[in-house]
């Protein structure tokens, strides 16, 4: 990489720890650190969204899907706009009123209203283990693109580095500097890809007469891809706009319910079609040149082993020139830290605010809380980074972090919200008969029926949980008003 590259990829790593710092300085308090003092506009929130949600993992995994399958990978963030559609219809509206009324900074405080206090001390830890690993899925994706675009840069370093940046400037900062620093690292990758990368690889690979040439004709259909990989997208992803942390954050920043839904339906759109189509586009253009032999200068040749997701690093290393090359590459790191931050600052308020302080309440007084909540963040930001050296694949291990909230959290939310079922024996037998159902069939690498998700079988085990123990209390109340 040229020296310019260089300067203007450490510029852009100083201008986010600068931000932090700044927003280290302003922030004053709790409601500033963990909710941006519930006073934060539609635009920030919603780039804040979309970025957090797609961010620089399902960049790289998308491509990664491009390369593989073509535009049929474009499905995947399509189950992000009907979350956030149907999310903001139904859900903002209920919980924005209510958040307001009790003042939650957390996600597992719905379930304290709801539930009570063991549901809310078991949905602090599932969500802030699964946050913690989310956290982890985007370090890996700025270290594999750091280690493809420099070709003298150790994979270990580059994940150290990444993990530096990210950890400081949202310890730092909290929430605030988080949300503004998205606002500006989406509108820097969107301007990069648009701007830069699709027009420069377009030409670089040949134009239309060379990508038709060499992709399979399936690449440019929507059907390449079982029914089985598209219910799994689904069943993963889309609940998540129902029980993610970092989103109940966003609906507590907003100044209004009004305010949120227009946010929501402003990242709804951006991931599909506009970025969906964009990522799996650059994995396609990627899948080209590796054909066409634009790769076997940098040591990789058809007939080898080849990991789909360093497609995209590599098209960019090979086609860009000095200068251009930074400034794309900032703009992919931008998009990688704002979910980065955004899952640690989630990770951190869930263990600090619904675990340690509820279990040890006396520990620590109200003037030093935001000090140790610092503290914790940068330690989740170590553990995090130390998971994502043991682990080699960006998109699934994103996948299984959503499948460990989405198994254990779903069920007892919907419950609540909507049907107001309000049982805590119900929602912590639901929580542990999900998440652990999930976690068991991933654990030990269970053959499932069909090709299905285990996902799908943890939210049925959540489901029937549920279900049998409010039925068995209903018949139970009902036999006891007999007598």
């Amino acid at each position: 990489m040229a020296t310019i590259d260089l300067l203007i990829f450490i510029t852009y790593m100083l201008l986010m720890l600068g931000v932090g710092f700044y927003f280290h300085r302003k922030n004053t308090n709790l409601e500033d650190y963990y909710v941006g003092g519930r006073n934060m506009g539609k635009w920030h929130i919603g780039l804040s969204v979309v970025a957090t949600d797609v961010g620089g993992g399902f960049s790289i995994g998308l491509g990664g899907l491009g390369f593989l399958i073509g535009l049929s990978g474009s499905w995947m963030l399509f189950t992000g706009l009907l979350g956030a559609l149907i999310s903001g219809v139904f859900l903002i509206p209920r919980i924005k009123k209510l958040s307001d009324k009790q003042k939650f900074f957390t996600f597992p405080e719905v379930f304290r209203f709801y539930f009570g206090p063991k549901a809310a001390l078991l949905a602090g830890l599932i969500s802030g283990i699964g946050y913690l690993g989310f956290a982890s899925s985007q370090l890996l994706a700025g270290a594999k693109l750091a280690s493809a675009a420099f070709i003298d840069l150790d994979f270990t370093l580059a994940l150290i580095i990444m993990g530096f940046v990210a950890v400081v400037y949202t310890v730092m900062g909290g929430i605030k500097a988080v949300i503004y620093t998205d606002t500006f690292q989406w509108i820097l990758l969107m301007a990069g890809l648009i701007f830069i990368a699709i027009p420069m690889a377009w030409v670089a690979v040949g134009g239309w007469e060379k990508i038709s040439a060499s992709l399979p004709q399936e690449f440019f259909t929507f059907n390449n891809l079982s029914w089985q990989q598209l219910l799994n997208w689904m069943v993963t992803i889309l609940p998540i706009w129902f029980v993610g942390m970092t989103l109940y954050q966003r609906i507590y920043a907003s100044r209004s319910a009004a305010e949120a839904r227009k946010a929501w339906y402003i990242a709804g759109i951006f991931e599909w079609p506009i970025m969906a189509f964009m990522g799996v586009g650059l994995g396609m253009l990627a899948r080209v040149a590796f054909v066409e032999g634009m790769f076997i200068p940098l040591g990789f040749a058809q007939g080898e082993t080849f990991d789909a997701e360093m497609g995209l690093p590599l098209l960019l290393r090979t086609i860009l020139p000095a200068g251009l090359m930074g400034l794309v590459l900032s703009a992919y790191f931008s998009a990688i830290l704002s979910t980065a931050d955004s899952c640690l600052m989630a990770s951190s308020s869930n263990i600090m605010h619904d675990l340690i302080q509820r279990l040890m309440p006396k520990m620590f007084k109200t003037d030093s809380i935001m000090m140790w909540s610092k503290v914790l963040t940068l330690l989740l930001g170590i553990v995090a980074v130390l998971i994502a050296m043991k682990l080699t694949e960006v998109l699934s291990l994103m996948l299984y972090s959503y499948a460990f909230m989405v198994s254990g959290l779903l069920v007892p939310l919907i419950a609540a919200i909507f049907f107001m079922q309000r049982s805590e024996l119900a929602a912590l037998s639901a929580m542990i008969a999900g998440g652990g159902t999930t976690l068991t069939l991933l654990f030990f690498n269970i053959s499932l029926p069909l090709g299905l998700d285990a996902n799908i079988f943890g939210i049925l085990a959540s489901l029937f949980t549920f279900l049998t123990i409010i039925i068995f209390k209903q018949r139970l109340k009902h036999e006891n008003s007999n007598f």
